[in-house]
């Protein structure tokens, strides 16, 4: 890449902080539970402030906004956060409003703040992938063989395998391709609430073709209570510089 294109080349990152965390069956949000002795948010938080991202913004539910700006930005110094903003309804709204807040960006990174541990590597790649593909999402192959239910769950159907993915975050993109299929779906108030990624918002709103990038099988969501403490077994192993 010439160095001029490098300059023109500015990436943002939405991090989303929202979600009551029902399944994790505790009436503190998952984001915000311990891990390591930390906020589980604060991980995924840092590891962008370290990446060559140049801005972030922070997602969060309305109640937390004040919050999230003295207790975690402030608090772990995180300099790149330019904004934290209130999310809405759905995870598409949410990750539209931190469309909104990004300012003079060409590519965006979208991550759940759910999966702390993303690893440098997974962002360059996806950073990487966004400028050369203008559409990317991280992921790995699946490792268990997957039936499809019919609605009387009996098994109806098994997909090759050799061609499954499970999808991760962040998922990357051209700026103005994830904001313009994402002002489409906001007229849309039935996709919105049938869309699981952002993938599928540019899949329904655009021809560009969405790249799988590898990711990491570490690069896990915290979704329920052995979700967590997998997450510490993978951050301990880490911490002692085991290869994962």
């Amino acid at each position: 890449m010439m160095e001029k294109d490098r300059k023109r080349i500015k990436t943002g990152a939405i991090i989303l902080a929202g979600g009551a965390g029902k399944r994790m069956k505790s009436s503190i949000p998952k984001q915000y539970m311990l891990l390591g002795g930390r906020p589980v948010i604060v991980y995924g938080l840092e590891a962008f402030e370290k990446s060559p991202v140049d801005q972030i913004v922070l997602v969060t539910g309305e109640d937390e906004v004040a919050f999230c700006r003295e207790k975690i930005v402030r608090a772990y110094g995180l300099q790149k956060v330019r904004a934290v903003v209130p999310g809405g309804k759905e995870r598409c709204h949410s990750v539209y409003e931190g469309l909104k807040a990004l300012e003079d960006c060409s590519h965006v990174l979208i991550h759940d703040g759910a999966r702390p541990l993303v690893s440098q590597q997974t962002i360059q790649r996806a950073m990487d992938g966004a400028v050369r593909f203008r559409a990317c999402v991280v992921g790995m192959p699946v490792k268990d063989t997957i039936k499809v239910a019919d609605q009387e769950e009996f098994a109806a159907h098994t997909p090759d395998r050799r061609f499954l993915w499970q999808i991760q975050t962040p998922q990357a993109f051209e700026y103005q391709l994830a904001r313009s299929c994402y002002d489409e779906l906001m007229k849309d108030d039935r996709l919105q609430q049938e869309v699981t990624d952002d993938a599928m918002v540019v899949e329904s709103f655009s021809d560009v073709p969405v790249k799988l990038i590898c990711g990491d099988y570490a690069n896990i969501k915290i979704t329920t209570p052995e979700d967590l403490y997998v997450a510490e077994a993978l951050l301990a192993a880490r911490e002692r510089g085991s290869q994962l």
